[in-house]
């Protein structure tokens, strides 16, 4: 790319002298960009040219995009340098901070979740429902897991050779899934899956209902009443398991306590939106990205109808591939070097978990969907303390879900285009017409 022309409304960057082009700002501050994966030529240009760029733009705090995968690595590694909570998280323009901080008494964070907690509170409010998430406790629910994945292949199959297998199966069986886990009854299901909508689609008209990208303003009022939809609904829920424990999460994290002492409504909150929302969307836009490209990749599909031991691979391909949580922010903690770059105290980073999972000095021909790349060190989950509380989880229902769908289909094909929500944060296939076979 060339290095545009006028750069008279501020949106010079620059890393070790070098000046990112118009155009690179341009895309990753665009949701759209997320939507149809056009963002992936800023990353490239990045990771070859600036890979701690500084970007400046009118409307926003200045902030480090990093895009290497070494580097994002290293950060998420070196938490005692650089906070996930000190300052906002993820990537937000002025104006929605600013109103943000005049209704939550000026904290940056509408919930208080693990996802922005730093030492020393991380790791105690992570402990609570870490060994839940174990893969020696989640066996105990692969019958359960297997029932659900069951019935949604059986939904699939009646619908005569043609769905749109986004919504059909891979919102509707990671839904069931992590609400049967926490004690949330089926037919609220659909209550959960719009507030999770709400809070990661604001960036995307189709998905707000307006006819145009909200403003910065009402952006974050959406969020802030999304969260309020969460509280309200999750302030029940956990009464109800305080009043009457069951074997689920949610009594878990009801009864949750720190040094003796109860969590509090806000951390509580967070606990469930963090598990809710991670649990069904990120897992949601991983399996209906498996399904697309087993559609456009008829030689992948061959290879894992022929060895069905390739499913787990799939998975972490579709993960890699698909890398739903596009970023996370951090903030340098003190005055720092950091891979020859000088870091001011409180300086913020933009940590481009899409970018790494295409670093080419990592993944061999990463741009190639090849569900025998093995092995696969993919940032999807994050890494360092904020690894993902639920990836086991996210990996063991993707990979029932496929073996039970690779031994009934024979084959599968796009019925029309995909459709990908937008939006700089969150983002990944929503829509997905198929048709297919079965055996």
């Amino acid at each position: 790319m060339t290095d545009g022309e006028g750069h008279e409304m501020a949106i010079i960057a620059k890393c070790r002298n070098i000046a990112v082009p118009e155009q690179i700002v341009d895309l990753l501050l665009d949701p759209t960009a997320y939507a149809n994966d056009r963002v992936l030529q800023a990353y490239a240009w990045l990771r070859e040219n600036a890979p701690l760029a500084v970007i400046e733009r009118e409307g926003f705090d200045p902030f480090r995009v990093v895009t290497r995968y070494a580097d994002i690595r290293e950060i998420s590694r070196r938490n005692d340098q650089f906070h996930a909570g000190a300052r906002f998280n993820p990537l937000i323009d002025k104006a929605g901070a600013d109103f943000i901080l005049s209704i939550n008494d000026g904290s940056p964070h509408l919930v208080d979740s693990i996802v922005f907690m730093d030492s020393p509170r991380h790791m105690p409010h992570r402990l609570l429902t870490q060994n839940w998430f174990m893969p020696s406790n989640l066996r105990k629910l692969e019958d359960r897991i297997r029932v659900i994945a069951r019935d949604a292949i059986d939904r699939m199959a009646a619908m005569d050779g043609r769905c749109d297998f986004a919504k059909d199966v891979a919102f509707a069986y990671p839904l069931h899934v992590i609400m049967s886990i926490f004690g949330v009854p089926a037919h609220d299901e659909p209550i959960m899956h719009r507030l999770t909508q709400d809070l990661f689609g604001g960036q995307d008209p189709e998905v707000t209902g307006a006819f145009h990208a909200l403003d910065a303003e009402a952006y974050a009022a959406n969020l802030h009443k999304t969260v309020a939809g969460f509280s309200d609904y999750f302030a029940a829920l956990s009464a109800d398991r305080r009043a009457n424990p069951r074997d689920d999460l949610a009594t878990v994290i009801a009864h949750g306590q720190i040094r003796g002492e109860p969590i509090g409504k806000s951390a509580e909150t967070g606990y469930y939106i963090a598990v809710a929302t991670a649990g069904h969307d990120t897992t949601s836009i991983s399996t209906a990205t498996a399904m697309e490209q087993l559609a456009l990749n008829p030689d992948q599909f061959a290879k894992v109808q022929a060895n069905p031991s390739l499913i787990p691979c799939l998975v972490d391909e579709a993960i890699r591939w698909a890398t739903p949580i596009k970023h996370f922010m951090r903030s340098a903690a003190v005055d720092t070097e950091f891979a020859g770059e000088q870091l001011k105290a409180n300086e913020w980073l933009m940590l481009c978990y899409a970018s790494g999972n295409r670093d080419e000095t990592v993944f061999d021909a990463p741009e190639r969907f090849d569900i025998e790349r093995s092995p696969n060190p993919h940032l999807s989950f994050g890494y360092g303390a904020h690894l993902c509380i639920g990836q086991h989880l996210a990996k063991l229902e993707m990979k029932i879900l496929f073996e039970e769908l690779i031994a009934r289909i024979a084959s599968v094909s796009l019925d029309g285009e995909a459709s990908k929500t937008k939006s700089w944060f969150i983002s990944g296939i929503r829509c997905l017409p198929v048709t297919f076979t079965l055996k």
